[in-house]
């Protein structure tokens, strides 16, 4: 299916299949395997090595890569990261995603702009995606805490990896990936001066965290506060759209 082009008219060829393993998972995995064959296979201890052996299962499902069907419309926003939409507030972007870093290119304007936090449980996929297709400006990782990622302060206090994403036309989106309690380490893929489409991978949190979302001003959310995204696919926000959208909890 990768590559293939699918739209609301019926064109493609859609269907279920096994997700396949990120690289960065497979290890992790094998290492879960052998250990829960010890208690199996040489101590006898099927209490315990059963149990291992489901959670090693579990290994492999955290690290699944589905393939993605993502949006071209030119002016859409899409989710960078499955989870729950914990978070929309106001605030002033990073000051690393706004400062002169002496590259040349711009960082984001001064100015408050609308957060989407997206909240990832154990369960959810952890590859992270581009929200827009342009080139990576900036990168940079900040060391911190292992505070629960649900909680507003974690923006500013938790391990975090900020990503500056600059379209064709200069528009630019920041986001930042977020280590929660249990997440301890930021796994990127692209580097400055990358080119990436909109939807592609562009690294990963491993064992639960948050993604945060910086819309350029002007711009509101298309989604609503509680509602789940699906990296690559979901729409946060339509480039220059305004306005108030209600939900229902039901």
């Amino acid at each position: 299916m990768a590559g293939e082009i699918l739209d609301n008219q019926g064109r493609g060829d859609a269907g279920w299949s096994w997700p396949p393993i990120h690289p960065e998972g497979r290890k992790y995995g094998v290492i879960a395997v052998a250990i829960s064959l010890v208690p199996l296979l040489i101590l006898d201890w099927e209490i315990i090595g059963w149990p291992l052996l489901m959670l090693s299962a579990g290994v492999f499902a955290f690290f699944r890569d589905p393939e993605r069907v993502v949006p071209q419309a030119d002016n859409a926003i899409v989710a960078p990261a499955d989870g729950i939409v914990s978070l929309i507030t106001t605030v002033e972007p990073p000051p690393e995603l706004r400062i002169d870093d002496g590259s040349g290119h711009a960082g984001l304007p001064e100015g408050p702009v609308t957060r989407i936090s997206i909240f990832m449980s154990v369960f959810d996929v952890h590859i992270n995606r581009a929200p827009i297709a342009g080139t990576i400006r900036r990168l940079v990782y900040i060391p911190g805490k292992f505070v629960n990622a649900d909680l507003d302060k974690a923006s500013e206090e938790n391990e975090r990896q900020h990503i500056l994403v600059e379209r064709n036309d200069g528009i630019a989106i920041g986001f930042t990936q977020i280590a929660g309690l249990i997440a301890r380490r930021i796994v990127p893929s692209v580097k400055p001066g990358d080119t990436v489409a909109k939807g592609q991978r562009v690294g990963l949190i491993r064992f639960g965290s948050r993604v945060d979302v910086y819309l350029p001003a002007g711009t509101d959310p298309k989604i609503l506060l509680g509602q789940r995204c699906i990296a690559g696919e979901t729409i946060l926000a339509e480039l220059g759209t305004q306005g108030l959208l209600e939900g229902i909890s039901q």
